[in-house]
């Protein structure tokens, strides 16, 4: 549902409602306050398409992280409509280069997210500084008490719209959801991506702290992930979405806030790693997947009571939202197979094989059979080592940790500057086993032990398993005992 309360300044004319003035100079801009610098942009290109049969319309998007040097160019030449950042906005009032004394028309645009993000001196400085003879429209997808007090305060007989679409989700993303346990997510989120083969995902969190955590386990993982929140700086963030857009980062995870203004288009999943708080953040996330016609896939993760949540998104969506079951690591297993038998059944369709059949009739005539071959070649295809049997509980009786303890080698040291925190956490991350189960830490120049809880030990070797710690691919082993080395 969509909210827009607007200040009536209208008189009526022929049962239609139409302006007092017209806006025609560049001494009465029309300013449009957003969030953030993506939705800005967005909200510019948009008004472009629809004044391009306009004469006489200039549109200026103002934000931070811009050359303020040529929107001072942009601003002289002569606006009618400007798109900015509250303190953008707020930095050309100061410097004179935006006067509001002859505004007549001002736009709130996500008002609840600005007030979110900490932004409601700088509205209520700009609302202070127009003319109180104007209209004044806010559109906000919620009415918190914050909104209401800014109406009272700044407008004068609002009228309040409510907008409800009958379709509020894309037909062709396919929504579902799992109900897990919370330390199981990060491991359900890794399941998800590589049974689905993702190249370009998008998770939601509703915390900054939480993005931040999310994004230190996929990277432990090996995924490569980047986060987007509110405390980053505008370079920052341009940075990481310069790498998402060109595919260089895999997963992105971001708060609702940061995300704002984000247009991807071959984001393939969106994963709501936390239920969102409000039914209309559910349409704007799920709504980044399915682009251009594409499908898409919409993945939420329900833990306890958020299953009333997902019966009231379903409610307001109209939208039918799946229970699945997790995907088992043999179903994994089972989809990265597939692709690679399906990807050898096209170079076979293909044709072009003269070369490679010449150089597979030499090795038979050495004695080997064609199908020993073949089944050589897919192994070395799919990088897969000798499955090794689960550790005996002989092997881990005797590795010099503590009684009940397992004690563990692993390739990385002093010298890598990892520290204790990072093996702890790591651990922890990728397993979900509580902290507690994790003993004493000794790291050395080029190597660490680390000690366990035998009942997880298992767990943990198969789990840290190609997992990368300061960027580096960790190998674990159980450890000698000691005075023999294990190095």
């Amino acid at each position: 549902m969509k909210i827009y309360i607007y200040q009536e300044r209208y008189k009526r004319q022929s049962q239609k409602w139409v302006l007092k003035r017209p806006l025609r100079s560049s001494h009465n801009p029309f300013p449009i306050c957003c969030p953030t610098r993506e939705l800005a942009i967005q909200v510019a290109e948009e008004i472009k398409k629809l004044a391009k049969h306009k004469k006489g319309i200039e549109i200026l998007p103002i934000y931070g992280g811009q050359s303020i040097d040529r929107q001072l160019k942009g601003l002289r030449h002569g606006v009618q409509i400007i798109i900015g950042t509250p303190g953008r906005i707020m930095d050309h009032m100061r410097r004179r280069t935006l006067k509001m004394e002859s505004v007549r028309i001002v736009v709130l645009d996500e008002a609840d997210e600005m007030l979110d993000m900490g932004f409601r001196d700088d509205i209520e400085a700009i609302l202070k500084q127009v003319p109180k003879q104007r209209q004044t429209i806010m559109f906000s997808a919620t009415m918190p008490r914050a909104i209401q007090e800014l109406t009272k305060r700044y407008q004068t007989n609002p009228q309040i719209i409510k907008l409800v679409h009958k379709e509020l989700t894309a037909p062709k993303i396919d929504q579902v959801y799992y109900e897990v346990k919370e330390a199981a997510k990060a491991e359900v989120l890794s399941r998800l991506v590589d049974a689905h083969n993702l190249k370009l995902s998008l998770v939601f969190c509703n915390t900054k702290r939480r993005v931040d955590d999310v994004v230190e386990t996929l990277n432990a993982r090996g995924y490569l992930t980047e986060g987007l929140h509110g405390d980053l700086s505008q370079h920052q963030r341009d940075r990481v979405m310069s790498k998402f857009r060109k595919g260089a980062v895999e997963i992105l995870v971001a708060t609702d806030v940061a995300a704002r203004g984000i247009d991807v288009e071959d984001i393939e999943a969106v994963f709501n790693y936390d239920v969102p708080q409000d039914e209309e953040y559910y349409i704007h996330r799920i709504g980044r997947t399915g682009r251009a016609g594409r499908a898409g896939r919409a993945f939420t993760f329900v833990v306890g009571r958020d299953i009333y949540k997902i019966k009231d998104i379903q409610k307001y969506t109209h939208a039918k939202i799946k229970l699945q079951k997790v995907p088992s690591l043999i179903d994994v297993a089972e989809v990265k197979t597939n692709l690679v038998l399906e990807k050898i059944k096209g170079a076979v369709d293909e044709g072009h094989l003269e070369h490679y059949v010449n150089l597979v009739e030499r090795i038979i005539d050495e004695d080997y059979t064609s199908l020993d071959v073949a089944a050589a070649l897919l192994k070395l295809s799919m990088d897969e080592k000798p499955r090794e049997e689960p550790a005996k509980d002989r092997d881990m009786k005797d590795t010099g940790a503590e009684a009940g303890m397992v004690r563990f080698f692993m390739n990385i040291g002093s010298k890598q500057r990892v520290q204790a925190k990072d093996i702890v956490g790591t651990i922890a991350g990728v397993t979900n086993i509580p902290g507690k189960a994790i003993g004493a830490v000794d790291i050395f120049d080029e190597y660490t032990f680390v000690e366990v809880s035998k009942e997880f030990a298992k767990d943990i070797q198969r789990a840290m398993k190609d997992i990368k710690i300061k960027g580096r691919r960790i190998n674990i082993e159980i450890a000698n005992p000691k005075g023999v080395r294990d190095y």
